[in-house]
């Protein structure tokens, strides 16, 4: 991290400068993106929380890419089964030459912001000393905090265990959490085929956007040509132009309110299925003990003090997964059905501007024919 701002206390919208309101400029995403390499981009994100240690309940800090990455693994380690919000993707434009490009930074800032914002949120996250510190530490003392944890050697070993146990896996998952995996790999099908869908929709209606774009301005130039049709041809021009602008609004709508959104809980059912893998090699180490008690008669002692460890820790896993689980299936249900709605009505507006324009056209061009002597009508 080469910069850092200090903490610093946001107004009261809880929105950073620019986001209070609906009518800020909207940058419309990429059709296509590619994966980005690097992360040494330096970025200032937001959070707000309601903790009454912190100095202040709003912070504005710049980290790095990386240092999101950190802070995720830290909290997935000390609660390896709670649900993690998911990081945004590294993107880029494709054939983008400058990667620092303002709607890719804005992209990814909003994105980050609500990763920030959905942990300082969460009951169990928002008491994190990490995520403290990844808010609150002063310039290089959050690249000192990141050194620390276990060494080389200890995550090797433990990697390995991991590997061991999930190819061992478990011999009887309890029913709930067999339907709970049932469901994430129902809902990982779905949300796969709606992202695909809404990005699909969303490329037709840019492509559709920047061939709407041309009409306008052909249609003035032709009536600059036609003497006798002119006012009509430049009445189409203007209707072209405000169903263009009606467009792109109606694009900034869906990259901003429904494809965020359902990327986002795409990435969500992958966050899922590795807290379903996590809770697992629990059970599976519990298990992998109890046998080994069944067949060894010696460190019985031992044994026997390690298996009441695991079946605590088995306990307190699955009773964190069953809250998180209620708290995120209603978490995802509004967010969803907001984003679906808001799209709807963003549509239902879009298609009356559009009709409403051209009416008021037609109108205008029945007026004008009304008007004129019958010797000049056909």
């Amino acid at each position: 991290m080469e910069g850092e701002l200090p903490a610093a206390p946001r107004g009261s919208s809880g929105l950073p400068a620019g986001d209070a309101s609906g009518d800020s400029p909207c940058a419309l995403l990429p059709a296509e993106a590619l994966a980005l390499d690097g992360d040494e981009d330096d970025l200032e994100v937001f959070s707000k929380t309601s903790r009454g240690e912190f100095d202040s309940s709003e912070f504005e800090v710049r980290r790095r890419y990386q240092d999101f990455l950190w802070l995720k693994g830290k909290l997935e380690e000390a609660h390896p089964t709670l649900i993690i919000p998911p990081l945004p993707e590294k993107f880029v434009v494709k054939g983008m030459v400058e990667r620092f490009n303002d709607d890719f930074i804005e992209t990814r800032r909003r994105a980050l912001n609500k990763f920030l914002n959905r942990i300082a949120d969460h009951p169990t996250l928002t008491f994190s000393e990490d995520l403290k510190v990844f808010l609150t530490a002063q310039a290089g003392e959050l690249s000192a905090h990141k050194k620390q944890g276990p060494g080389l050697l200890s995550k090797v070993g433990q990697t390995v265990r991991a590997v061991a146990l999930s190819m061992r896996g478990v011999r009887s998952r309890p029913e709930e959490f067999v339907e709970m995996n049932d469901f994430i790999e129902a809902f990982s099908q779905k949300m796969s085929l709606i992202d695909k869908i809404s990005q699909r929709i969303y490329k037709e209606e840019r492509e559709y956007f920047d061939e709407m774009k041309e009409y306008g301005p052909i249609h003035a130039l032709w009536s600059e040509s036609e003497e006798d049709l002119a006012d009509t041809l430049g009445g189409v021009a203007s209707c072209l132009d405000r169903c263009c602008q009606a467009t792109e609004r109606r694009l900034c709508g869906l990259s901003e309110a429904l494809l965020p959104v359902v990327h986002e809980y795409l990435l969500y059912s992958e966050m899922l299925m590795g807290v379903m893998k996590r809770r697992d090699h629990i059970q599976a180490e519990l298990e992998s003990k109890a046998e080994a008690l069944t067949y060894r008669k010696a460190d019985t002692d031992l044994l026997t003090e390690e298996i009441g460890k695991l079946e605590d820790k088995v306990e307190c896993a699955n009773t964190a997964l069953r809250a998180d689980w209620e708290r995120w299936k209603q978490n995802m249900r509004n967010d969803i059905k907001s984003a679906f709605a808001d799209t709807a009505e963003r549509n239902i507006h879009y298609y009356e501007q559009c009709l409403a324009t051209w009416e008021s056209f037609l109108a205008a061009q029945t007026d004008l024919y009304a008007k004129e002597p019958s010797e000049d009508k056909p």
